[in-house]
């Protein structure tokens, strides 16, 4: 009989945790250790390097960056985070960190372990309501975070001008854009001249109004 998957907890709810705990009571599974704290985490994944680390996003010292610590003392952990809710900005954030898997504490607890299994096996685990957001981020990603509606307006923007219009929208002006992106305030200037040209509109101001969704 095969070893049975080695589980850390951490959470800083002891209720929460023996919950997780019921959960786990398959035969193959062991929980190896608890955690309430981002530190204890850590020191835990340290000492136990255990399969996989179950991590409360909402964790006192900062669940995802808790996630970071794990996977650099741990390496071979399968790291999932558990959150109360769904926050896309910590859900990106995590998956960026290196989490394989973001489930939301009022999930049915029969599908814990098999989401876990998966988990080791290279899957994700995501629950199908917070996958259409993945998908959306990495679509923004690729293509921009306004290609919906350049898309309606049937303009296209090369990569460079995508990133450029992004940059107009949080608000930055010429030199600020030329900053981040490591180029000329004059190049800057001729992206902006080309998309106000594609978009048909007099000024940034407009063309980002062109931008909104029809419901803002």
């Amino acid at each position: 009989m095969s070893n049975p998957i080695q589980v850390l907890i951490a959470d800083h709810d002891g209720a929460s945790r023996g919950g997780v705990r019921l959960s786990l009571g398959a035969p193959d599974f062991e929980v190896c250790a608890e955690a309430d704290s981002a530190d204890a985490a850590v020191e835990a994944a340290r000492r136990e390097q255990p399969d996989v680390c179950l991590i409360e996003a909402e964790l006192p010292g900062d669940g995802v960056a808790t996630a970071a610590r794990v996977l650099a003392e741990a390496p071979r952990t399968a790291v999932v985070m558990l959150s109360a809710g769904v926050d896309d900005e910590r859900l990106f954030a995590a998956v960026r960190s290196g989490a394989r898997g973001y489930l939301l504490k009022d999930m049915d607890p029969a599908r814990l372990p098999q989401a876990l299994r998966g988990v080791l096996n290279g899957e994700a685990a995501l629950p199908r309501r917070l996958m259409s957001r993945v998908l959306e981020e990495l679509r923004a990603q690729e293509h921009g975070r306004h290609a919906s509606e350049l898309s309606r307006l049937g303009v296209r923007l090369t990569r460079r001008e995508r990133e450029v219009l992004e940059h107009l929208d949080r608000g930055l002006e010429t030199a600020g854009v030329a900053e981040a992106l490591g180029i000329s305030s004059v190049t800057v200037r001729r992206h902006v001249s080309e998309i106000l040209r594609k978009l048909g509109a007099p000024d940034r101001d407009a063309a980002l109004q062109l931008l909104r969704p029809p419901s803002a």
